[in-house]
């Protein structure tokens, strides 16, 4: 196969349905999702809110498929029948690949939005590739969530004409969801991850205290975006958050069988609502 960015699917178009898989879709599409919406709200534009969209995709992709590559051995050991390249079915060598032509064109991609911007989300996308070269072995595992998320509401209202920061309470939020996605995404692997020596913050801490803490920052982070903005608190805001309360909780407090996924699919869902709370002051976050 060869290993030239631009090149490195086309060779093997039988991987494409494993590439799919491995990216670890669900994320991968919702943060690109909301991330675009918060660019329109913020008043990027069609040809604004393209450019964010391609970016955040293919840095989200090059973060996934990295992810695999690197956990290729752990993955097989640990006998994760969720991922293509711990089955057999990918090669690492071909999620290296992809993740090497994934993040080859986000840079280009990322600057379309200007240097500070581009800048901005080349840190958040490198602080992914941080914590799975190296940080999620570490106590220092949350700092990149809290980075990458952190800083995607400056991309979006750096990439404005002029280029403004966003509000800290933008910021603020976007890294305790950050931080919240980082505690409950490792609920399901805390044994598999001590057992091959992963020990970031949530498995020194431990499945019990994550299930508590978990909802706490994403509660943290419902508090700022409803508290934070100008013009006091409204209806809506209390509505959606109390909607994104119930589900975090009830996706960290209900047990789960062993490998659920479901307290991070729940977290995906009550970061959704929050991000909801931002997009209805997106024109204040700049």
């Amino acid at each position: 196969m060869s290993l030239h960015p631009l090149g490195a699917l086309s060779p093997a178009p039988r991987h494409l349905p494993l590439l799919l898989r491995a990216c670890h879709p669900e994320p991968a599409v919702a943060v690109t999702v909301l991330v675009t919406a918060l660019a329109v709200t913020a008043g990027r534009g069609l040809a604004g809110s393209a450019a964010v969209a391609a970016a955040v995709l293919t840095g989200q992709l090059s973060v996934g498929w990295c992810n695999d590559a690197v956990d290729a051995h752990r993955d097989t050991a640990c006998g994760r029948r969720d991922k293509p390249v711990a089955t057999g079915g990918l090669p690492p060598r071909a999620a290296a690949a992809a993740a090497g032509a994934a993040l080859a064109l986000c840079v280009p991609l990322s600057l379309l939005s200007g240097v500070t911007a581009g800048g901005v989300h080349g840190v958040g996308v490198a602080a992914g590739w941080a914590y799975n070269l190296l940080l999620k072995r570490t106590v220092l595992s949350p700092i990149p969530y809290a980075v990458g998320f952190g800083s995607l509401p400056a991309f979006v209202t750096l990439g404005l004409h002029p280029s403004v920061w966003p509000a800290w309470w933008a910021m603020a939020a976007g890294a305790l969801l950050g931080v919240a996605a980082h505690l409950v995404n490792v609920l399901p692997d805390i044994d598999d991850d001590l057992a091959s020596g992963v020990r970031g913050l949530p498995q020194r801490l431990g499945r019990p205290a994550c299930r508590v803490l978990a909802p706490i920052v994403t509660l943290a982070a419902l508090g700022v975006l409803i508290a934070g903005p100008p013009g006091g608190v409204r209806l809506a805001d209390w509505v959606l958050g109390a909607a994104a309360t119930a589900v975090t909780v009830l996706g960290t407090a209900l047990p789960t069988a062993s490998g659920s996924r479901w307290p991070f699919r729940a977290a995906i869902i009550g970061s959704t609502i929050a991000v909801a709370l931002l997009l209805l002051r997106g024109a204040d976050m700049a």
